[in-house]
């Protein structure tokens, strides 16, 4: 098996809402949309992702009510202080402050419209550095 793009699905109220906070504060693009779908992408790392309108059919019937939640979308970074800055003077909830915890992470939170947790988190000491 070789994986070409990797692909998060998120379950959610309002599609365009939370198409247009990914595309406005985190640099995804719409590659295809409709009312009960969008697909975004970036040029980068970034996971790719889906977002389904609750009730849709194409989603497991145990599924189809249910929104995105119990997950952190985590996106790992450099420049971690910049970003927070940038999002809060676009306005953007910082719903977690910046923060670094013992073992080197820092990290700070946001959450999109239909309450998806977005952490961005930075390595102050890169996990492997110390064993090498």
């Amino acid at each position: 098996m070789q994986i070409t793009t990797s692909t998060v699905s998120l379950t959610v109220e309002d599609v365009a809402a939370s198409q247009a906070f990914f595309t406005a504060h985190l640099g995804y693009k719409e590659t295809v949309a409709t009312e009960d779908f969008a697909s975004l992408a970036r040029e980068d790392a970034a996971v790719d992702i889906v977002l389904l309108r609750r009730g849709t059919e194409v989603l497991p019937a145990e599924q189809r009510d249910r929104n995105a939640s119990g997950l952190i979308l985590a996106f790992t970074l450099t420049g971690l202080e910049s970003e927070e800055r940038r999002l809060r003077a676009e306005g953007v909830e910082i719903t977690m402050p910046l923060r670094e915890e013992p073992w080197g992470e820092k990290l700070f939170q946001i959450t999109d419209p239909n309450g998806v947790v977005i952490q961005f988190v930075e390595w102050a000491v890169a996990p492997d550095a110390e064993h090498t």
